[in-house]
């Protein structure tokens, strides 16, 4: 079993940056794609960047260069700094872990979720 806990979120205006943590629990960490996907209200749940455990990034296009994927094996962490927000960035995050996954794009993918953060970006 593998517990996240995601931290980092907040309201901030747009332009602006924020950077979120996600916790994982457990020895194998490394071990783990990691992933973040959000979900804003009535909309369905959207990929937006993994990190597989060979240290490969992806990212959907529409944070392509202004979000950037990293992970500390050693804090058993994972982060998304954000910059230049958008208000359309408004929704809730979330992080999970899928063990040795070689596929990022689909939430099928991943065997763990946490409890999400909410991001609010205001114009």
């Amino acid at each position: 079993q593998v517990q996240l806990v995601e931290s980092g979120g907040g309201l901030v205006q747009a332009g602006g940056s924020l950077r979120l943590s996600c916790a994982a629990s457990g020895r194998t960490f490394s071990s783990y794609t990691m992933g973040w996907f959000r979900q804003a209200p009535g909309k369905e749940r959207e990929f937006v960047a993994a990190i597989s455990w060979s240290l490969f990034t992806y990212y959907a296009d529409s944070v392509k260069g202004r979000f950037t994927i990293s992970r500390d094996n050693a804090k058993n962490t994972m982060y998304l700094q954000m910059n230049s927000l958008k208000p359309e960035d408004t929704a809730v995050y979330y992080c999970a872990a899928g063990y040795r996954s070689s596929s990022y794009y689909s939430g099928g993918a991943y065997d763990f979720w946490g409890q999400g953060t909410q991001v609010t970006v205001s114009s």
